[in-house]
């Protein structure tokens, strides 16, 4: 499972990445909000099934809360998905 959590993470990036710095400038730079409203339902779902993921594995893996803490704080930064790999594996070493 924390492989498929490795990739929905990644996913959740990428889509918050795209939703920040592509759809939400040309909603408010061009007036066309047709980028937000196409990225916005992939990335609430990604961005729910990460959570959901990251409670499941709390309780699997038994983190404690700073690890965590550390993986949600992570899914709200932009880019900050994309370290969630390497830092749950410096919290396994």
């Amino acid at each position: 499972m924390i492989n498929f959590f490795k990739l929905v993470s990644l996913l959740e990036g990428i889509s918050y990445i795209l939703l920040l710095f592509i759809a939400v400038p040309i909603k408010y730079l061009q007036g066309n909000p047709e980028y937000v409203k196409m990225l916005g339902m992939p990335h609430g779902l990604l961005f729910v099934g990460y959570i959901v993921l990251a409670i499941m594995l709390k309780y699997e893996l038994n983190w404690n809360g700073k690890t965590f803490g550390i993986v949600c704080l992570l899914s709200i930064l932009p880019f900050g998905t994309f370290f969630v790999g390497r830092y749950l594996k410096q919290e396994t070493v």
